[in-house]
């Protein structure tokens, strides 16, 4: 324990009354300096003495609340089952015990059917708790915006058209859809093979909407245990009705929507019970308001019946490989960035790249960069380009791909 510091002395002097005035005048002066210094050095003590008490009246109070909670129990989770009027049925999770209780004073008016509250021992209903969202749900929103344009996506220029007017102009104008007289898409699937810019269609969509962005993948839903994978879906598709207007994204829908088998197995009972909540959510007896539903594979053959017929997903547009002008129009954007020399022909280049995806063409592009870098040139030229395709041929490299196609 510390001990508080010890008082200064009181600085005392007797003067001569016999003495001259100026020795009598210094000897005040030298008098008024001690008591100077003390007097600081008391102010230094007070000061560091209130810091002190600051500290420890932190500490108490710190102790008084830790040990307010070890003397409080713990409460457990409930939902109110069925509203009595002075009484109500509450569930406790976990056990699934019913319990029948008397509502406090103070949660009369506010207590409704569904609400989860939290109970003590004697299942008097404590507080109630906010509507129950899975905190995995709340990471899939999208809270900043992918920095892609539709002007970064080339050779899939009907494709563009297609999803934009299936989920950004019933965003932006649904009283066109109102004047007509129809509903607008509900749902629009994206199949292709891999890197032809299914993803990076989506994330267009998620920079050019004002509406909420929540991105998942297939394979997030399945999950090891009875029920989670359904209740994440549930959650997902209630964060959009709360947030909406909103786009739901799901890449890799063949993880769970793939054709049912027969299957015993309790892995694929559970991705089939996710498959069920999933079409559950997109058309069932609840409207969806507006809510759009943008989904991708590159398994097509291996989708349900069930999830694609109309009404769940109403348009199902391909996303092939690029055609020659689409590769041409691919070279140049991803080369907008670079310093090119003026004899790359990048017609020439489209016809050395059939069958390349969008994804396969920006890594010939990357290659070609790195074949200047390694000669200490800051242009890249034609020789470049064809270096890289020899080397991708040849199976030397890998295909890079940038975040371009891909989420974060």
């Amino acid at each position: 324990m510390s001990r508080s510091p010890s008082l200064p002395d009181t600085p005392s002097r007797e003067i001569d009354p016999d003495l001259p005035d100026e020795e009598r005048l210094e000897a005040l002066h030298d008098h008024f300096l001690q008591l100077t210094a003390a007097s600081e050095q008391l102010s230094e003590q007070l000061d560091a003495a209130r810091d002190r008490r600051t500290r420890l009246k932190e500490q108490v109070d710190r102790t008084k609340r830790e040990n307010e909670v070890l003397k409080s129990s713990s409460l457990y989770l409930a939902t109110v089952e069925d509203h009595l009027g002075d009484e109500v049925i509450v569930k406790q999770h976990g056990n699934n015990q019913e319990v029948l209780t008397e509502i406090g004073p103070d949660f009369a008016e506010e207590l409704e059917y569904g609400d989860r509250v939290a109970v003590n021992d004697s299942f008097g209903i404590q507080r109630i708790l906010s509507a129950e969202t899975d905190a995995r749900a709340q990471t899939m929103e999208i809270t900043e915006k992918p920095d892609v344009n539709y002007d970064d996506i080339g050779g899939i220029d009907d494709q563009v058209r297609e999803v934009r007017e299936a989920v950004e102009q019933p965003l932006a104008q649904p009283e066109l859809f109102e004047n007509v007289g129809i509903e607008p898409p509900a749902g629009v699937l994206l199949y292709g093979p891999p890197g032809t810019g299914k993803t990076m269609l989506a994330k267009a969509v998620a920079t050019q909407t004002d509406a909420t962005f929540i991105k998942m993948a297939g394979s997030e839903l399945v999950r090891k245990f009875i029920g989670e994978g359904s209740r994440l879906v549930r959650d997902l598709f209630e964060m959009a009705r709360e947030r909406e207007p909103a786009v739901i994204f799901i890449d890799e829908i063949d993880a769970i929507a793939a054709t049912r088998t027969e299957s015993k197995t309790s892995g694929d009972a559970e991705v089939q019970r996710t498959m069920m909540q999933l079409l559950s959510e997109m058309d069932g007896f609840d409207e969806r308001g507006d809510i759009r539903i943008i989904a991708a594979t590159n398994r097509f053959d291996m989708l349900d019946d069930a999830i694609l017929r109309p009404g769940r997903f109403d348009r199902l547009i391909e996303v092939p490989e690029p055609d020659g002008e689409g590769r041409q129009q691919i070279f140049e954007i991803h080369t907008r960035t670079m310093n090119v020399d003026d004899d790359v022909d990048f017609e020439v280049l489209a016809e050395q790249t059939v069958g390349f995806t969008g994804a396969e063409i920006e890594s010939v592009t990357t290659e070609a960069g790195m074949f200047a870098i390694r000669d200490d040139r800051t242009t890249v030229g034609q020789s470049d380009f064809e270096a890289a395709l020899e080397k991708i041929e040849a199976g030397d490299a890998e295909v890079v791909t940038s975040a371009n196609y891909f989420f974060d």
